[in-house]
């Protein structure tokens, strides 16, 4: 318990709210909450890996597929459309290659894949393969959140269609050309809606993926960061205790040393017995960072072990009266009923000027509740604490629902009420 009391009968020094900290320059900060949406985490890491390669390998199949597949097409509408030429197979290449950009710059690389089709449509050359590069320009710009662009570009591209299948097919090659149905023409606008709406549902598949990966995120860290504080809560607990009896022990055998000596050995004796116990314990919270997932190798202390704390407070010169019987409680409410016991005599031992403590424990309409009182007076004595006693004490009851109250009592001294549910098990 690290809390110092003010002097005289005012309130406490550390009887203020507690303010939310901030770790690390505001900027990073600020960028870290921009960046902790789906959209924000899926927007790095495609960046990423945008910049870290390029789709090489689908790039050179798919164009090495469109080139080869074309030439097939050419003998099979040979003397329907004009065979292909070095201008026909360039067409190809680019249609193909422009896709190599689909990650980095998907709307350029989507109208100037419509654009290639169109002139070679244009040029009169083989329908073929070419029209699957529109499809997976299209597919790309729609994933990557592009949708807009995507609609303008198939529109575009139907319009484009449509202008030089009933327009301009007189004036352009092969010719003779006679202008298609227009079944082939809404049959063209079914294919391209059906590749929208293929490629919307790919890009909330992704975007519901993106944010089901940040909510596991941030629940790893919000467990982690749990963790952390429980474990921060147990150490200060153990130390805050033990060193408190440490210090009162080694300033009674100082005292003692050359009048008494037996007197000062017995105090050394309490020093060793006393940090042999807090090594112990602080061995037993570190080892759940070490082996995670591994049960504890001893059980939490609970209530149960009230007369053994009762001892330790008196070898620090403290009484402590002990009222009720600790009831059974489960393993959570059990630990966090102790340590706050536990942390309330160390602010009486640490802080007030009274030797006498009592500790009232009472059980009823399933609430369990604990009175620590003193006389004090606050003594204003500081052993370089930290002010994180309370603020552990409330967190311990908060995480069961519970209540904590501290601050001096009207007749004098100082009081630490809490308050825990205790009916059902707690999992927390």
């Amino acid at each position: 318990m690290d809390e110092q009391r003010g002097p005289g009968g005012g309130p406490p020094g550390w009887w203020r709210p507690e303010r939310p900290l901030r770790h690390g320059p505001p900027g990073r900060t600020r960028r870290a909450h921009e960046g902790d949406g789906a959209f924000g985490a899926a927007a790095a890491d495609g960046g990423e890996n945008r910049r870290r390669r390029r789709p090489w390998r689908s790039t050179v199949l798919l164009t090495v597929f469109v080139l080869v597949g074309s030439g097939f097409a050419e003998h099979a509408q040979e003397g329907e459309r004009v065979a292909l030429g070095s201008l026909g197979r360039v067409l190809l290449f680019l249609a193909g290659a422009l896709l190599l950009w689909r990650g980095g710059h998907p709307v350029p690389v989507v109208f100037g894949t419509v654009a290639a089709v169109l002139l070679y449509t244009g040029a009169g050359y083989p329908y073929g393969p070419v029209f699957l590069t529109v499809a997976v320009a299209c597919f790309s710009a729609v994933v990557s959140g592009h949708r807009h662009a995507a609609w303008a570009a198939m529109g575009t591209f139907w319009a484009g269609h449509v202008l030089i299948a009933h327009v301009l097919y007189g004036r352009l090659p092969p010719s003779g050309d006679r202008a298609p149905s227009w079944n082939q023409e809404i049959v063209i606008a079914t294919w391209l809606v059906a590749l929208v709406a293929v490629s919307e549902l790919a890009r909330t598949r992704r975007e519901q993926w993106a944010r089901e990966r940040a909510e596991r995120a941030r629940a790893a860290r919000r467990r982690a960061d749990e963790e952390r504080l429980r474990i921060a809560r147990e150490l200060h607990d153990v130390l805050a205790h033990s060193i408190s009896v440490i210090n009162v022990q080694a300033g009674v055998g100082l005292a003692l040393l050359d009048s008494d000596p037996e007197q000062a050995r017995s105090a050394l004796t309490t020093i060793k017995a006393k940090s042999k116990e807090a090594l112990g314990e602080v061995r037993q919270v570190l080892d759940t960072l070490r082996a995670p997932g591994a049960a504890p190798r001893a059980p939490a202390p609970g209530l149960d072990r009230l007369p053994e704390l009762v001892e330790q407070a008196a070898s620090a010169g403290l009484t402590v009266t002990v009222e009720g019987e600790p009831p059974h409680l489960p393993p959570g409410a059990d630990l966090a009923a102790f340590r706050i016991v536990q942390e309330a005599l160390t602010n009486v031992v640490r802080h007030s000027g009274s030797r006498e403590a009592r500790v009232r424990i009472e059980r009823g309409g399933g609430r369990l509740r604990l009175r620590v009182d003193d006389d004090g007076p606050a003594t204003g004595a500081d052993a370089g604490g930290s002010g994180n006693g309370l603020a552990g004490m409330r967190e311990r009851a908060a995480a069961l629902d519970g209540t904590i109250e501290a601050g001096p009592r009207p007749d004098g001294g100082f009081r630490v009420l809490a308050v825990l549910p205790i009916e059902a098990e707690e999992d927390r």
